[in-house]
């Protein structure tokens, strides 16, 4: 499972997508399979959060994660949107 973030925007303020942070947390899987969290510092390019091995029939694995976005000292006040991708192959 990957996750990748657009840059934070407020019309012409920004704030990088890599002020943001992902923690997996817990994961929960049914069927018999190894699953490894990795909490990352997002980006606009995909990486890795989620991987499964040792996958045997039919598996599922869900979790919440959490977005911890750490707004600059120097930002201008506003609403911010940005849009999380998570992929799953």
């Amino acid at each position: 499972m990957t996750a990748a973030e657009t840059d934070f925007v407020n019309g012409p303020s920004t704030i990088p997508a890599t002020d943001a942070d992902y923690a997996v947390g817990s994961v929960t899987t049914t069927g018999v399979i190894t699953v490894t969290p990795t909490d990352v510092t997002l980006s606009n390019s995909s990486q890795t959060v989620l991987t499964g091995s040792a996958g045997v029939g039919d598996n599922t694995a869900t979790w919440d994660p959490t977005v911890t976005v750490h707004v600059p000292a120097s930002a201008v006040g506003g609403v911010y949107t940005g849009t999380l991708t998570q992929s799953v192959a």
